[in-house]
């Protein structure tokens, strides 16, 4: 399998509000930046799509490694917060609805193609990938022409 390393990340100018995404993939020296946005949306979703466009890009089966500063992204696969939202029925601890089913779903229906390891990485920090993610993010946003 071929081998590849993203960064993402998410922003968004008031939550709800105008949200931007960005991404880069890093493959045997190629490297390729990602970034949209929507009007109204959140700063999680906007964490969750950059993942979901950066493994869009993949044509075949491929070991990733996804870094994201997202808690609510890296933790929902590394502390079984995703199982136990589909073992409940997509209920959360609280017995309601889990917010963002649909990408969530979406991006479970991508890593049934890939194997895929998270990694968190201190955000707003010394890591450029990451912080240049973070530019693409809020580039998309002010693209929308509303932040």
């Amino acid at each position: 399998m071929k081998e590849v390393m993203i960064y993402t990340d998410g922003a968004c100018s008031g939550n709800p509000g105008p949200g931007g995404w960005g991404a880069i993939l890093f493959y045997n020296g190629y490297r390729k930046e990602l970034s949209g946005g929507e009007k109204h949306t959140t700063n999680n979703r906007m964490e969750l799509l950059a993942i979901i466009q950066a493994l869009r890009q993949l044509k075949e089966p491929c070991r990733v490694k996804v870094y994201s500063d997202s808690a609510y992204a890296v933790n929902s696969f590394k502390q079984g917060w995703l199982n136990n939202w589909q073992r409940n029925g997509w209920l959360n601890s609280k017995k309601q609805p889990v917010e963002n089913q649909d990408l969530w779903k979406e991006l479970l229906q991508l890593m049934n193609t890939h194997d895929v390891e998270y990694i968190k990485v201190k955000g707003h920090s010394d890591n450029e990938h990451n912080n240049r993610c973070d530019e693409l993010a809020r580039g998309a946003i002010k693209q929308l022409g509303t932040g």
